[in-house]
């Protein structure tokens, strides 16, 4: 049964700035807890399951904040776990809807631990428990971030491209200075990687129907490998537009899919060819298994999301959803490789061989999420720790 569960804000040791079409994102001072990472401990009959989640807001589309899922954890969901059998996911999850509804990535960073403690409890990763290894060898994406001058973004294209061995990049698009200056941008960043490298776009819900209809006929003859939330993340009939005219190139819903329910809307209105899966957005594996399952019965395919930056929790998570999931199920390659000690080293897990090689990423074998952190480390970078039990 679950006798206490920790809460850690934890310090990252460098600073993430990206420009989206939203604005820039900042987690800010180092040394705050503005968007600073949550890590959680579950204590229970002789285990401890551990996850970590770094909300994305502000400045982005999810609502979550580093105060708002301290307050989720500490004041409603916890209390109410206390006692309970770590093997009660479903029933839990029910009592996230029932006692506070929304808050995902807070539902997420329990959802995950609690699937680590299981692991942990019969010795297995967590993929063998939602699954099976379906993939045990995971392509990864990079999220090219927008910038003023476009050198920016192809060096660090070619940067992924020739440092990781990457092979699928996502450029942010939804530029200010209007659609045209994103098609640009594709047409600098293809020409330096080449053709053998897929390239998607992510205006992140920043174009009109019309902007989008109108970019993608250019940026189809330069080989446009998928369209990822071209608009506002409610209109599915224009989504459901965009996809008959991008003429088979996939489109998919990330702001547009955050419950099971939103997934279903999304398949009813054939709107998109694809849900991208990010956890902390969908509160969990647990939510991530049901709409997969949607997704199946659909016949729509899944991408994982989430930058997890600095956070081989994180990216380990979303390493164990992705493994569990066929290869023909899936769409393009996953995107956490800031987890994987790329662009900075995660300050509690500063060596791992859960790292890129080739542009792939091999799942954690170990048990539960297979990733061990560092206690002193911990101790040495919490901003904040309070205990529930």
């Amino acid at each position: 049964m679950i006798e206490r569960i920790e809460i850690h804000v934890t310090a990252l040791t460098r600073r993430l700035q990206r420009i989206f079409s939203s604005g820039t994102y900042d987690t800010g001072p180092l040394d705050s807890i503005n968007s600073k990472p949550v890590l959680v401990k579950i204590h229970a009959d002789g285990v401890v399951g551990i996850a970590q989640i770094r909300p994305i807001s502000p400045g982005h589309f999810v609502a979550d904040t580093t105060q708002s899922m301290v307050a989720a954890i500490r004041e409603i969901y916890a209390p109410a776990m206390l006692g309970r059998s770590i093997f009660d996911s479903e029933a839990i999850n029910a009592m996230f809807d029932n006692r506070l509804h929304g808050n995902p990535a807070a539902r997420a960073v329990l959802d995950i631990a609690l699937r680590d403690a299981q692991g942990k409890a019969v010795g297995r990763p967590v993929h063998e428990l939602i699954g099976g290894c379906c993939q045990p060898r995971i392509p990864l994406e990079w999220s090219v971030s927008m910038a003023d001058d476009v050198q920016t973004m192809i060096d660090e294209s070619l940067r992924a491209v020739n440092e990781f061995g990457i092979r699928v990049l996502c450029l942010k698009m939804a530029d200010r200075r209007g659609w045209r200056r994103d098609v640009a941008n594709f047409a600098a960043v293809r020409a330096a990687v080449g053709q053998d490298v897929m390239i998607g776009i992510d205006p992140n819900a920043g174009w009109t129907v019309a902007d989008s209809l109108a970019a993608i006929a250019e940026l189809r003859p330069m080989g446009l490998g998928y369209i990822e939330q071209p608009i506002e993340r409610r209109d599915l009939r224009g989504l459901a537009r965009i996809r008959e005219a991008a003429g088979g190139v996939p489109v998919m819903a990330d702001e547009g899919v955050f419950t099971l329910q939103d997934a279903f809307a999304l398949a009813e209105a054939r709107a998109v060819d694809a849900y991208c899966i990010k956890l902390y957005k969908i509160g969990g594996i647990t939510p991530a298994r049901k709409i997969a399952a949607l997704a199946e019965a659909a016949n729509i395919q899944l991408n994982c999301g989430g930058l997890a930056h600095q956070s081989q929790l994180e990216a380990a998570a979303g390493a164990h959803f992705y493994a569990s999931v066929p290869a023909a199920r899936m769409m393009g390659a996953a995107e956490f490789v800031m987890g994987l000690n790329s662009t900075a080293t995660d300050p509690l897990c500063p060596e791992s061989d859960f790292r890129i090689r080739d542009g792939h990423v091999d799942v954690p074998r170990g048990p539960g999420l297979g990733v061990t952190i560092d206690e002193k480390l911990l101790k040495a970078h919490t901003l904040l720790h309070e205990t529930v039990g």
